[in-house]
């Protein structure tokens, strides 16, 4: 059965992709459906998979990044019906090793696929990189922190 890969971010099946996350994925259960479509579309890129016969999308993954150097891969599933023909790598090589990212740094995210990642040169962090986790509790600012104004609109 051919597949077709494309990054058109107007071709993505927005109920495929709540769908799928909403009722199968471990990661970020926590997201409504509004949170899944505001990071859709403001993701750097998106890649989904389409059955060629009937257009359909089985697989999806996409990656935020400053278009430079950085981009993290977030997202990443195939429907469980085409699951094990190797649609996920295949999502994973055309956003990372296909696109404008080819040179970038790479970061994700992962609870049970480490494997699929190796294969594309990831590997645990070194002691350069850190991470503040969503639930990090925020102390009070220092006294030496410089003021910093929110313009976000109310």
């Amino acid at each position: 059965m051919p597949f077709e890969f494309d990054d058109d971010l107007q071709r993505v099946d927005l109920d495929g992709v709540w769908g799928f996350l909403s009722e199968h994925a471990y990661w970020q259960r926590w997201r409504s459906r509004a949170d899944v479509e505001r990071q859709i579309a403001g993701a750097w890129r998106v890649v989904g998979c389409y059955d060629e016969p009937s257009g359909v999308m089985v697989g999806f993954c996409r990656a935020v990044s400053d278009g430079v150097s950085l981009a993290y891969l977030a997202d990443v599933y195939v429907v469980p019906e085409y699951q094990g023909r190797g649609l996920g790598k295949r999502l994973v090589q055309v956003m990372i090793e296909e696109g404008p990212g080819v040179a970038f740094r790479w970061l994700l995210h992962t609870a049970d696929a480490h494997e699929l990642y190796r294969r594309f040169g990831f590997a645990a962090p070194d002691e350069m990189l850190l991470e503040r986790p969503n639930s990090a509790k925020v102390t009070e600012p220092d006294e030496q922190q410089a003021h910093v104004t929110d313009r976000r609109p109310a």
